[in-house]
């Protein structure tokens, strides 16, 4: 079995894959100041509650965008799984099926999202990954990282406008019926949620235009890729797991 961990700003995402399936998903809040025991208890205690033998895995592949929190996942995995982890950077990107672009720049979270739906659709594509921030990784048919687009994400900018107004307010993440906002709260969901539609559909046809390919596949990920239900149709999938998905595959290949 192969384990991924995906350390973002929000969550360490856990997989387990025995071949193509995942066994599992857990997630943990990612608090870079909490101790290194905390992740490796709850890892462990994953593991006990699925009854799976840490000795079972046998490869183990990382994504990290919180360094402060790399070397104690890392040093976790050794402990319970006593094996060292891949750890997805400029290392390992020659040994890809994909070029990456500025390799010391990009986030290696979309190196993976880049790896998984180039192997995917072996064509011109872009990823939407609704996470912290919402990123835009385009991908093209020759298998090449062309570019990334990034905004804040949806809570990102919901907690940033919630949090500056003179009174605090707990905003839903949840798309509401009408644009013209009739309180505080509604006002907020329809312009950042409502807004946020045009926003991905604007950026959708503008790397359309400049790749000269109308049909160009398109592919939603992350925690919030649900949430904007006006979206439905417009991405070619919804894969909530593609960021795992290209860790495996790099497991696999490195």
């Amino acid at each position: 079995m192969i384990l991924v961990v995906d350390i973002g700003n929000s969550d360490v995402t856990i997989g387990l894959a025995k071949g193509n399936t995942w066994l599992h998903v857990w997630r943990i809040p990612a608090v870079a100041d909490r101790p290194e025991l905390f992740y490796g208890i709850k890892i462990r205690e994953f593991f006990s509650e699925a009854g799976i033998a840490t000795t079972d895995v046998a490869r183990i592949i990382m994504s990290s965008v919180v360094p402060n929190l790399t070397g104690k996942i890392i040093n976790v995995t050794v402990t319970l799984f006593e094996k060292n982890p891949v750890v997805l950077g400029p290392e390992v990107y020659p040994k890809l099926n994909i070029k990456v672009l500025n390799p010391y720049e990009i986030g290696s979270d979309l190196v993976a999202n880049a790896v998984a739906a180039y192997d995917k659709y072996k064509a011109n594509c872009v990823v939407v990954d609704f996470g912290t921030a919402l990123t835009f990784t385009t991908i093209s048919e020759a298998g090449s990282i062309e570019g990334v687009a990034i905004v804040p994400g949806l809570k990102t900018a919901i907690r940033a406008l919630s949090q500056n107004t003179a009174k605090l307010f707990d905003v839903p993440l949840e798309l509401p019926q009408s644009a013209l906002g009739k309180n505080t709260v509604h006002a907020i969901q329809a312009g950042i949620l409502m807004g946020y539609e045009g926003l991905v559909k604007s950026m959708l046809m503008r790397i359309k235009t400049e790749l000269n390919d109308p049909e160009i596949k398109s592919i939603a990920t992350g925690g919030l890729s649900s949430i904007i239900t006006t979206l439905n149709g417009t991405f070619t999938a919804v894969d909530p797991n593609l960021t795992l998905d290209g860790l495996r595959l790099v497991g696999e290949r490195v």
